[in-house]
This record gives C-alpha cells, structure tokens and sequence, in this order.
C-alpha cells in the first residue's frame, strides 16, 4: 500500500509484540492504527475533548476505539479489495472531527487525525473530490486569487434564503448556517520603528487572520512591540512561484485529504523559515490548527530534518508570552471594563497543553477575572459544521457545554476563543462576539 503521509515514525512500533494486532496490510500506516489498546476511554463524558462524536450520540460506533476496528478490518481485508471506498469506513468517519483530542487524552495516543487525513488522501484517489471538498480544500488560493468576488457572493449568499438553498443543493453547504464573510482590506503590515530591544520574532499570519480577521494580526503586533519586539512578518522566500501569495500552513488541504497539495505549501512555509530557523528566531502564530500544524502535521509531509528544529522554534502567541516573561518580560497593562469573563480553548491547543499560557498571560491583567469552559470541541471544527449533512451534529456538539455557557454569562463579559471556527461557532449559536487573547490584550495595554 502506498500511503500519502509519511508514516515511519511507527516504524518499530509493535516489533516482538506478538499481540500487537498490526492489520495484514498497510505497513507503517497499519502499525498507527494498531497502537490502540481497547480501553474505552473515548466512550465517556466528562472533562477533556474526547471523543465529541461519542459524547453527542453514545453510540460506541462513533468513538476512536470502533473507528480502529473499522480500519483493522479494512487493512486486514475484511471490507473487499478496495477498503477506502468502502461505505464501512465511510460510515465510521463521518463524524470525527479531526479534533486531537484522541492524541493527548487516549492512554496509547491514537492520532485519529492523521488517520483521517490518510483515509480522505486514499479515497480521494479512489472515488474523486468533490466540488465541495475542492473548495474548502482550496480557499487559500482562492482568496488571494478571487478574493473580491468570492466575498460579493458569500454576502449575496447570507443574505438570501433561496441562495443559500441553492448553495446547499449544489455544493452541500449547510443553508442553515452563514458562512464567515471576507474583509474587504485583509491583513497589510504597518511599517514601524520598533527597536526591538528585547530582539526579533517571526510572525505567521494565517489564512484566516490575513482574510477574515485581519485585527488580529494587528493586535499581536502591536502587543509584541510593547513588549519589546521587533516583529517580522513571514513572507515568500525569494524565488518562490507565487511571491504575492501568502503564506498557507496547508490545513485545509490537509483537512480535506488533498495530502500533495499540503505538501506544496508546507515547503512555501518552510523556504520563507529557512532564515528565521537558521537564526534561532522565535516564530510566533495565532491560529492554533495553523501554527500546531507547523509543531505536528509538519512531520508526516516527508519535509527534512528542519523539521525538527521548527518543532522546538514555534510557539503560539500566548505560548511565547509566558515563555518570555521567565525570561523578564512584562507588559504594562491596565484593568478592563466588563464581567467575569468566559474563554474556550480550541481543540488542538488542549491536546498540545496550550491552556496552561492562555491562562498565565490573561492573568496578567489587573483585577481581571476569568473562567475557562469546560467543553469538549466547539463542533464548528473547520469546514465541519458548514456541511449540510453534519450541521445537526456541530450544532448538538457546541450546546453540550460551551453555547449555554456562553449565554449564561453576562452581557457584559468578554468571550476569548483563538480559534476562528470557535469564534464562528460561538457567534452562530449565541449571537456574542468573541475575541483573540491578542486583541483583549491590546484593549489592555496601558
């Protein structure tokens, strides 16, 4: 079996084990599979992320355990000679939502999301992509080059009830849901004189802070030069084939299986870190599935040994944040107006233990008060909840906790959530703004 991903960090996994119960076929991709050791713990409630798809239909074909015995039945040819297009499998995935939540809360660490990716790479191959799959796939190349009148439609389409079904009818997007509308002036960087005194950081601006929510870049920026910062934002390396395009982490590609793809932006964005990287340059990011990407996906795209050294270089703002004020930093910051306020973590900064910063820095605010929700993934989950056919789950997903959470809350407390999907989600079902901790803590500079 050729896979899409790089998968020989399974290389020995199982190796004298005579119970490991590594599927006939599939290599090292069957020895990922395998490391699932039958516990349960995806069939439960509770605190932590996993598994949201158990948690809203406690069903046991829903949760990570049976998605494994799905693909050991496939790789062990149980599901024909043509496993990936097989409805089975189809079936078992459908709800998985890609949230890591299974790599950092399961005992063996079962990464489902790269299982998945693997699996929608192998279909993809198999039975085709999608008008839909295309277009999520590729908004980031869309945006940079049709950005103007993909964001007249997306308005037109908002806010007409019989686009919208149209729209649902054709490509599948859920008529039921508006879809996040484009900024008519995304991301530009502002020339400053910032001394830097405290020395350089690399800044990643991700699709959507450079498309959709430009202000938070802004804010980062601004936040990072109080604190002593010279900030350079990440741009193409010299001799890069679309020097004018903006750099992408390829998550939506990834998300949606279009693995080669992936792999073409991945070396765009490791080309434009060859210098920060050879410098010892801090590399911040503020979307956490993009900059985690950099920390984790990275290294199944089959990129080199620099890899490596961007694991231990990339951090998420708030990461970098505390990690400097071991080191001294300090912010001056003033007392913001408002209620308790409410924050929620995105999935994959639960599963790599970004919390811990998110709280560190907000403490840092004066007489600033906060309680961090505690709920599993928010259900928007990229794309997810946008499709027509998963809407009902996205939306059972966001009101186990954290929708009613929000609605609890005073009208005058402010809502954080990084992720921008979690922002959607919350805005959708609630009706409240919520913010970056970049931009909360831009309000409190001093």
């Amino acid at each position: 079996m050729k896979t899409h991903l790089d998968w020989s960090a399974y290389d020995t996994y199982g190796v004298g084990d005579a119970y490991a119960g590594i599927p006939a076929t599939g290599g090292n991709y069957a020895k990922a599979v395998a490391v699932c050791m039958n516990n349960h713990q995806c069939q439960r409630d509770g605190k932590g992320v996993m598994c949201p798809s158990y948690r809203i239909t406690h069903d046991p074909a829903h949760s990570t355990g049976a998605r494994v015995k799905a693909f050991k039945a496939a790789l062990n040819g149980e599901l024909g000679d043509d496993p990936f297009a097989h409805p089975d499998l189809a079936r078992a995935m459908d709800l998985c939502v890609s949230c890591k939540g299974c790599k950092k809360e399961c005992p063996s660490a079962v990464d489902m999301t790269l299982i998945k990716t693997e699996y929608l790479a192998q279909k993809n191959e198999r039975l085709g992509i999608s008008r839909r799959t295309r277009l999520f796939a590729v908004l980031p190349a869309w945006l940079h080059r049709y950005r103007r009148s993909l964001a007249v439609l997306v308005r037109w389409r908002n806010a007409s009830p019989w686009l919208a079904a149209l729209v649902e009818r054709w490509l599948g997007i859920s008529a039921r849901r508006p879809i996040p509308e484009i900024v008519s002036r995304p991301f530009r960087e502002a020339k400053t004189e910032s001394a830097g005194q405290r020395g350089k950081v690399a800044l990643f601006v991700d699709t959507f802070s450079h498309y959709y929510t430009p202000e938070v870049a802004e804010a980062a920026i601004a936040v990072l030069e109080a604190g002593g910062y010279r900030v350079e934002v990440l741009r193409p390396a010299a001799g890069d084939a679309e020097p004018a395009r903006p750099l992408c982490c390829g998550r939506t590609y990834l998300s949606q299986g279009l693995v080669e793809a992936a792999k073409v932006e991945a070396r765009r964005v490791m080309a434009a870190l060859g210098p920060a990287l050879a410098e010892g340059t801090p590399i911040v990011g503020l979307e956490p599935s993009c900059l985690l990407a950099l920390r984790d996906e990275f290294y199944s795209l089959g990129l080199g040994p620099e890899v490596g050294q961007l694991g231990k270089q990339a951090f998420l703002f708030e990461e970098f944040l505390m990690r400097e004020a071991n080191k001294g930093l300090q912010l001056n910051l003033k007392p913001l107006p408002g209620g308790k306020a409410l924050v929620h973590g995105h999935c994959h900064q639960k599963a790599f233990g970004a919390m811990k910063s998110v709280k560190k820095v907000l403490g840092w605010i004066p007489d600033f008060e906060f309680e961090i929700v505690d709920a599993s993934c928010c259900g928007m989950s990229g794309s997810f909840g946008l499709e027509a056919e998963h809407y009902e789950a996205s939306v059972q997903m966001g009101e186990l906790a954290l929708l009613p959470a929000v609605r609890a809350a005073a009208s005058d407390a402010p809502i954080i959530a990084d992720g921008f999907s979690c922002r959607h989600q919350i805005l959708d079902g609630t009706g409240r703004q919520a913010m970056h901790v970049a931009t909360l803590l831009q309000r409190a500079l001093a």
